[in-house]
């Protein structure tokens, strides 16, 4: 009997190869988005109570909190909303109303304000909206307006 000194084994061929080079390739990322997927369903704020985030819940800005908007962001936003019907004179007596009627809103009156003198000069043009200025929120109004004309 003779002994062949070549070695007999097929590297790199045969089913077993491939199918173990596939896995090789697969797995990783299956894995990589199972953890993905599993990652999205934990509920991580610790309330039993709450529900389970997918990803599909994210909103478009990709804020996931649902916290309501600001009181003096609601104001101004109403307020701009209001000078498209109202003359700025009107609009200003609601800020000062709504400023005295709640002084927390006091720190942010000034920003509402000047947020309405620019809105006004877009509307009204800028030596209409200078004619309504008057002395709310420490001439804010009047700020905002010199501010769009520049």
């Amino acid at each position: 009997m003779k002994h062949s000194t070549t070695n007999q084994t097929r590297r790199g061929r045969g089913p077993a190869r491939r199918i173990g080079r596939t896995l090789a390739l697969v797995l990783p990322v299956f894995l990589v988005l199972s953890g993905t997927l599993a990652v999205t369903r934990v509920n991580w704020t610790g309330n039993p109570s709450g529900s389970v985030l997918t990803a599909s819940d994210v909103s478009a800005a990709g804020r996931t909190d649902a916290k309501p908007p600001a009181p003096h962001d609601v104001l101004r936003d109403k307020l701009l909303t209001e000078l498209q019907e109202e003359n700025p004179g009107v609009v200003l007596t609601h800020l000062q109303q709504a400023v005295n009627g709640r002084p927390s809103l006091a720190q942010h009156c000034a920003s509402i304000a000047r947020a309405l003198g620019r809105a006004a000069v877009r509307i009204y043009g800028p030596t209409q909206a200078q004619s309504y200025a008057r002395p709310v929120c420490d001439t804010s109004f009047a700020t905002g307006v010199a501010a769009a004309q520049r």
